[in-house]
């Protein structure tokens, strides 16, 4: 699977594109109140991230368990210290509603899908990011 996330951003317009293999689509993100940037920060896109990944896994994983998921809520909580310091204390909780299976059953799932989470092994496993380049345009 391949997967890119672009932004452009300039006063009062903030673009949010998402792409995987192929398939494009785009999320509504404000800009902040002073128009530069994005009213989203990183640290919560970070964790909207982990939210995501696990909610949409539940979902897979238990359809190939035949399990019934009504809903999923997934609440994600962290810290972030000064600038340039990664999160730390990232915990998250699951809030699940199943029909016609037990609790045991929803419960290995659960643990079964935050083993198999892609997001959250990333980060768990400490992922290499690298910048390959810049491109720089002076406006006068």
């Amino acid at each position: 699977m391949n997967i890119r996330a672009s932004i452009s951003n300039e006063r009062d317009r903030n673009d949010v594109t998402l792409q995987t293999d192929g398939s494009v689509h785009s999320i509504h993100i404000p800009s902040k109140a002073s128009g530069f940037g994005s009213s989203a920060n990183g640290g919560e896109l970070l964790f909207l991230s982990l939210a995501t990944c696990y909610c949409n896994d539940i979902y897979r994983e238990a359809g190939s368990r035949g399990i019934e998921i009504i809903g999923v809520d997934v609440d994600v909580h962290g810290e972030f210290g000064g600038v340039g310091e990664p999160a730390r204390n990232v915990t998250y909780q699951a809030k699940i509603r199943a029909r016609g299976t037990s609790k045991e059953q929803v419960a290995a799932l659960l643990k079964h899908t935050d083993s198999v989470a892609e997001i959250h092994n990333t980060l768990r496993a400490g992922a290499d990011v690298r910048m390959l380049g810049e491109e720089i345009e002076i406006v006068e």
